[in-house]
């Protein structure tokens, strides 16, 4: 059997900015929010924590999802993730990417 180049495999890394860049990078870029972004913003959060929900109970749970299948959807939701919060790869690498890599290796028995 051939290699198949999947989109839910680890991602090239990019270079990671220190925590003190980070930490005064975010907090120059980042006035104060309205009540009304803050609310925006947490629902954006909600929504995306529910469709990575919806995306893992399919993958996990409908025998008719291929490989192929399940890795367009883990691909699709990353888009989405980062389309809603363009500047938090990072944040979706540490909090999702490894429940759906798990996932993954988990259904299909892979490496």
């Amino acid at each position: 059997m051939g290699s198949v180049d999947l989109p839910w495999e680890s991602q090239p890394a990019s270079t990671p900015a220190s925590p003190e860049q980070t930490e005064s990078s975010d907090l120059a870029a980042a006035p104060s929010q309205s009540p009304e972004e803050l609310q925006e913003e947490s629902r954006r959060i909600r929504r995306l924590q529910m469709v990575v929900n919806m995306v893992t109970q399919v993958i996990a749970q409908d025998p008719n999802v291929t490989v192929e299948l399940a890795s367009e959807m883990v691909a699709d939701t990353r888009r989405l993730a980062l389309s809603m919060f363009p500047d938090k790869e990072l944040a979706f690498n540490l909090i999702f990417w490894p429940r759906l890599q798990r996932l993954m290796r988990e259904r299909y028995r892979m490496q």
